[in-house]
């Protein structure tokens, strides 16, 4: 049997693309017309916190793809090769997901709809003393040059890879030099996520929507939840590709392998979220413990958002582990899709209540904008895998570890 090469993107995908495409636009524009160019507070910044919190989810998920391919390849894993070209064509969506969150981003700086209250100290001695940290300059340039430097490294990285596609290595020293090559530019961007995704970024945009309180844990809560959603993510295409045909050299050992990772980073994440929780609880310290109050029921009123915050638990923790605990689980194709899906719509909800929960304490906010605009985002990835897909061989030629792809067994 022929070996399908070439992803050919089916109508129907493209169709749904554009319509998902079709429906975000239509959220954005009908959500700032209801709820951005609104003169009330409340209103612009429940228009702009649904901007923050979907772009951000969605750039971190989908920059997660290239974390995954980095990581491995500093490991010299191979085992991932007969379908890295899947995780290197998500890793395309940062380039149009990082234009827009970027846009976002310098827009609360810039248009002010009162998300972050560090650009107004006004005389509060804590805010002034972050001032060196937290203000809309710093702001600004770290996060262009955070989203730059991930599609910039991103890119060389995908380069790299399809570099031996029509040139094979003509011996065993070219294929030591090509290793060490590939390690030296996953290592420049894993160094260059571990400064932003692990520590600052999310400190920049998340954490200081409660510039009064701060947690030592988040940026590695925040990197559990984006990389656990990441993989999920690679693991539907997985599927989804098998299904379709192609992929002949990824079986189920490959699949067994994915929801490992989607099993194991589902108890990181819970544990990130029982030690921070904990630990402020433990302390008992008002400036600590004022992040909980609109997420879990306190003395004074039960938190608006407690049925989220406990819910993410449920679909992020008990789920995976109940699910994916069995090794027949992890090797079923409609299980680990089903769950794939669940887990990206867990980690979703649990950014929403990160960001509204903190913006808009009273109530909940979540309707069908929030529901409509993610689902604009969904389809620009879709669009920018589908593109990349079909644009390059889905198996990486010539590699001197795909052989280990092939005899890979869990």
């Amino acid at each position: 049997m022929a070996i399908k090469e070439f992803f050919e993107i089916p109508k129907r995908y493209k169709t749904w693309s554009f319509a998902l495409i079709g429906v975000g636009v239509l959220s954005v524009i009908i959500g700032f017309i209801m709820y951005g160019a609104s003169e009330n507070v409340h209103d612009k910044a429940r228009f702009w916190s649904t901007m923050l919190h979907n772009s951000v989810y969605f750039l971190l998920v989908t920059n997660a793809a290239m974390f995954f391919i980095c990581a491995t390849t500093l490991a010299l894993g191979g085992w991932q090769m007969s379908f890295r070209r899947v995780a290197e064509a998500i890793s395309v969506a940062v380039i149009p997901l990082g234009i827009i969150a970027g846009l976002v981003l310098i827009a609360l700086v810039v248009v002010d709809p009162h998300i972050y209250h560090w650009l107004h100290p006004e005389g509060d001695p804590i805010l002034e003393g972050k001032s060196g940290f937290l203000n809309s300059k710093f702001f600004i340039i770290w996060t262009v040059l955070a989203i730059v430097l991930w599609i910039a490294l991103g890119y060389k990285m995908r380069k790299l890879s399809r570099e031996l596609d029509n040139n094979p290595l003509p011996n065993a020293e070219a294929g030591r030099k090509y290793i060490f090559k590939n390690t030296v530019w996953a290592s420049l961007f894993l160094v260059w996520f571990g400064l932003t995704v692990m520590s600052t970024i999310p400190w920049f945009w998340l954490m200081s929507i409660d510039a009064h309180w701060y947690s030592t844990m988040y940026s590695w809560y925040t990197f559990a939840s984006s990389f656990v959603a990441g993989m999920s993510l690679i693991a539907l295409y997985v599927v989804y590709l098998k299904n379709k045909g192609y992929l002949e050299y990824t079986n189920n050992e490959h699949l067994h392998d994915l929801g490992k990772f989607m099993f194991a980073f589902s108890v990181f994440w819970t544990y990130l979220w029982f030690s921070q929780y904990m630990l402020i609880w433990y302390a008992n310290i008002p400036e600590e413990t004022v992040y909980f109050q609109s997420r879990i029921t306190t003395e004074y009123h039960k938190g608006a958002y407690s049925f989220i915050f406990w819910a993410t638990v449920i679909i992020n923790f008990l789920a995976p582990l109940l699910i994916l605990m069995r090794r027949g689980t992890k090797r079923n194709y409609t299980m680990i899709a089903v769950m794939a899906v669940v887990i990206i719509f867990g980690h979703w909800l649990d950014f929403y209540q990160m960001v509204f929960a903190s913006v808009l304490k009273e109530h909940v906010e979540l309707n069908l904008f929030d529901f409509g605009v993610a689902a604009g985002f969904i389809g620009i990835i879709m669009l920018a895998t589908g593109n990349a897909l079909s644009k390059y061989p889905l198996i990486a030629k010539n590699h001197p570890l795909t052989k280990e792809s092939l005899v890979h067994h869990a």
